[in-house]
């Protein structure tokens, strides 16, 4: 095994969470199975490896998605309990699911039948439902992300957090694992909204009806160019037994024009409902029908040379009359109970009978966790959980419900809504001094502390770009843990527009301190030679009294003075003759006498 997935076992992270074995390990992160110290509850740690706990930009973006996903409470998201940093090392605590992912579970059966199908489609699509809600998008719905509890429920993992560990796989190219559920907007190198995870459910729910994917390839690309062109085969080409209705929803959650797609997780939750709703109405083919036709053979009459006379065949008609009209009556009498039955069940029981009715329990006090994840409440309420500030009230224990206790109220196959309002507590703590820090070490200080940020920008001439010039609350001042701390960030100095000042004809020296006075930038000088003196600046990179931003970077161009003038080649001087000398022989000269 690993020695870095090893090091943690038998460790206690921030002094409540003790490490007993490793039960999972992907590209980003390893997961422990660990024990809730201060619980006495087994939960799921997972630990950020090594290479990525060191990269602060990655580390900062974890927290933040895992807070967010932190807030979500549903029965079909796996829950995430906390988010912590100690010595280090970053981890997430998570929900403990003793269950298969779907994918282990779909590769041991097969093609799943369709009520099996929507049965847990319904469930994730209340799952992204809830996440869409608080603004969170999972990016990466697959079959290994979705877990499945040995009672039938489903349970969405890595919500937020799947979006992390997508990066790294496209960094590693190891996207093979999730490009047969990618959203075409995704595959062009778009960024994901609700819709793609709406796409990639389709996707699920057509590899549960067929048993096998809509897309295919050698590889990564051929597959991501095939979900772009969005040319699948019908389900029921590869399944017959698959209702109509349900291929339509299907094709139309992985359409591939995103405008074509269902627009919200609510409106394919609508049409799955409804279709079930549909089924359980429709009676099934053959049920109840029993006709006279087949059990009273057709008497054909014999004639009279026959052994019969002619009393007894007038004797044998009346009495094949009387059958035929006794028959036809009871098959009228079988045909309206068959009617009545199908009514009662379907429609006049509703209006005839009391519905069946519960009185609401009283919530107030307990733990929301044990009152949802509690199955007798799973299987009468639809739970939503909304969070206040309390410092009267432990954390995760319900202040107030909706409807109040003790009303009794009519059970409904969805489930009867109850809204939860859940205690944060409050733990206060001081801001910290980020002052004159850069944003990244400020959001982390800021969120060791316990406190989420905002950020706001503004010029300064004193505090560098991209750093922090004041918080509000100030630093020292206590705050209660998850309330957001306002930081303002420095964009740099106020630039103000002015007159670029004449520079030709000074020397370098003083256009260089004409434009530190006027606060411009020196960039560079070249010199060449021309015919002004040596020393003089012959041109500038903007022309003189134009409109120039301050700090602004200006090149100068400098005089080496006039070009050389090379010395004259000098006329040789004839020689001269002297009385007596001769000229040497075979040379010529002419002489202008």
């Amino acid at each position: 095994m690993d020695t870095n997935m090893d090091k943690y076992l038998g460790t206690t992270l921030d002094g409540r969470y003790e490490i007993d074995e490793v039960i999972g390990s992907g590209g980003m992160a390893v997961v422990y199975k660990a024990t809730d110290m201060r619980l006495h509850r087994p939960v799921a740690v997972k630990i950020l490896r090594d290479e990525f706990a060191s990269d602060e930009e990655f580390r900062a973006r974890f927290q933040i998605e895992a807070q967010a996903v932190a807030m979500l409470s549903h029965p079909n998201i796996v829950s995430v309990f906390d988010v912590g940093h100690t010595d280090g090392v970053e981890y997430i605590v998570m929900e403990l699911i003793e269950g298969v992912t779907l994918m282990q579970y779909m590769q041991k059966k097969g093609a799943l039948g369709w009520k099996e199908a929507l049965h847990f489609s319904v469930q994730m699509c209340k799952a992204l439902e809830h996440a869409h809600s608080k603004g969170i998008v999972h990016r990466d719905i697959k079959p290994q992300n979705i877990m499945m509890l040995r009672d039938g429920t489903i349970k969405v993992a890595d919500f937020g957090i799947a979006a992390l560990e997508s990066a790294q796989e496209q960094r590693s190219d190891q996207t093979i694992g999730s490009v047969h559920y990618i959203a075409p907007e995704q595959a062009r190198g778009e960024t994901p909204d609700t819709r793609s995870d709406i796409y990639s459910l389709g996707v699920v729910m057509y590899e549960m009806l067929t048993g096998c994917m809509p897309y295919d390839g050698d590889s990564a690309e051929q597959i991501a160019l095939k979900h772009i062109a969005g040319m699948a085969a019908a389900p029921r080409s590869i399944n017959p037994d698959i209702p109509e209705e349900l291929e339509r929803i299907t094709m139309r959650a992985m359409n591939a024009d995103i405008l074509s797609r269902y627009q919200t997780a609510g409106d394919l939750l609508a049409d799955l409902e409804d279709f079930r709703k549909l089924q359980s109405g429709v009676k099934s083919a053959g049920e109840g029908e029993n006709g006279a036709d087949g059990i009273f053979p057709d008497v054909e009459p014999l004639g009279r040379t026959g052994e019969m006379s002619e009393a007894k065949y007038a004797r044998r008609r009346r009495r094949s009359r009387r059958v035929s009209i006794m028959s036809g009556t009871v098959g009228v009498l079988v045909f309206m109970i068959a009617i009545f039955v199908f009514l009662w069940n379907y429609w006049l029981k509703d209006i005839f009978s009391t519905a069946e009715r519960v009185e609401l329990p009283n919530f107030v006090g307990q733990n929301y966790e044990s009152v949802v994840n509690d199955n007798a409440n799973r299987s009468l309420f639809d739970f939503t959980v909304t969070y206040s500030i309390d410092p009267n009230v432990p954390e995760g224990q319900i202040i107030s419900q909706d409807p109040e206790a003790g009303r009794s109220l009519m059970i409904v196959p969805e489930g009867i809504e109850v809204t939860l309002t859940v205690s944060t507590g409050v733990r206060e703590s001081v801001v910290p001094d980020v002052l004159n820090k850069s944003l990244q070490e400020a959001i982390v200080e800021l969120q060791n502390s316990g406190f989420k940020y905002e950020p706001a920008y503004s010029t300064s001439n004193e505090v560098t770009e991209g750093y922090v010039i004041s918080t509000d609350p100030a630093p020292g001042g206590q705050l209660a843990e998850g309330s957001t701390v306002i930081v303002t960030i420095s964009s740099g100095p106020e630039l103000r527009t002015i007159t670029m000042p004449n520079l030709v004809g000074y020397t370098e020296d003083e256009a260089i301190n004409i434009l530190y006075n006027n606060n411009l930038a020196y960039a560079d000088t070249t010199y060449i030679e021309s015919e002004q003196a040596a020393g003089t600046v012959i041109r500038q990179s903007i022309e003189a009294y134009e409109d120039v931003e301050e700090h602004t970077r200006i090149y100068l161009w400098v005089s080496t003075g006039p070009a050389e003038t090379p010395a004259p080649t000098p006329t040789p001087t004839p020689p001269t003759q002297t009385p007596g000398e001769e000229f040497p022989s075979g040379e010529t000269y002419f002489f202008d006498w």
